[in-house]
């Protein structure tokens, strides 16, 4: 009922100890609240908010319009929801180095487990969009610092997103994430890799866990977890798919009602009321209210 009981320090440490582990996490995108516990009840290991999903949710395209006050509200409705160690999208971090820093303790007072940081320009663009531009090596190197000093609890992850691969190729990648792991990157996030060799590429040159974006429509092949994790990869993340998924259904269901002037033919699709209550933990709700209000004289 209500909120997880795990406090937020217990599924940073849970999740430090899944990146031991040497399995491969899988962090499908929450895209409101309600899915965090559906992503948990089906049994992956994290959950993952996206900030494309978070401008999206607000209407925004993914251009970098979202305010840190915006992502950290989110993230704290979701992280709240889910026994799962959640991961989060901090952009560029909403500034320079002080911004990021603040950033940083932000989102830890939101209860994520850990929030990955870019070397794009700010504002940013989508990961798998052409006309990105990156910051030089120094000023991505101070963001990351800035993150790693800045946190108060040890567990909490920071990762370093790079997206430097489809501006200036693969070793300039490499190079990148490497001099980002000596800044205090815990994990590093290559973007838009073009295939399995490139991801194996990176992982061999660095010895912090690695992320692979699979998202749809994308610079990526859309790989199997098989196949991820036979190159090393670490979490695989599928940041926008339920989002998806779900405008894909509420489209249908509105062309729907437009076509047949009711959605009679839909509701087999529809998830049920039951189930609905399920998800939300009716019944837990209502047991804790009789605790409190029903007595006998």
């Amino acid at each position: 009922m209500l909120y997880s009981r795990v406090p937020a320090a217990e599924k940073r440490a849970a999740f430090r100890k899944q990146l031991a582990s040497g399995k491969l996490l899988r962090f499908p995108g929450a895209f409101n609240p309600l899915s965090a516990p559906l992503i948990q009840e089906k049994g992956f290991e994290g959950v993952y908010i996206s900030g494309a999903v978070i401008a999206a949710d607000l209407g925004l395209p993914d251009i970098g319009l979202t305010t840190l006050t915006e992502v950290a509200t989110r993230g704290g409705q979701i992280a709240r929801m889910t026994d799962l160690p959640t991961l989060i999208d901090a952009d560029t971090g909403f500034g320079e180095p002080m911004n990021v820093a603040r950033t940083v303790q932000t989102l830890e007072d939101a209860g994520v487990a850990g929030l990955h940081i870019e070397d794009q320009v700010n504002p940013k663009r989508c990961g798998h969009l052409d006309g990105k531009a990156v910051v030089d090596s120094d000023t991505a190197i101070k963001r990351i610092r800035a993150a790693a000093d800045a946190r108060r609890d040890p567990n909490l992850l920071i990762m370093a997103r790079t997206d430097i691969r489809a501006i200036e190729g693969l070793q300039a990648a490499i190079d990148r994430a490497k001099a980002l792991v000596d800044a205090g990157a815990d994990a590093i996030f290559p973007e838009a890799m073009k295939d399995l060799s490139e991801f194996e590429a990176v992982r061999k040159a660095i010895d912090v866990p690695m992320l692979a974006n699979m998202t749809e429509f994308g610079k990526s092949e859309l790989f199997t977890t098989e196949q991820l994790e036979g190159v090393g990869v670490n979490i695989v993340i599928y940041p926008v798919s339920l989002l998806r998924l779900a405008m894909g259904a509420a489209e249908r269901g509105l062309d729907t009602l437009v076509a047949e002037g009711s959605l009679n033919s839909e509701v087999p699709n529809m998830q049920t009321r039951a189930r609905l209550y399920e998800l939300n933990d009716y019944a837990g709700y209502n047991s804790f209210d009789e605790s409190v209000f029903n007595f006998t004289l």
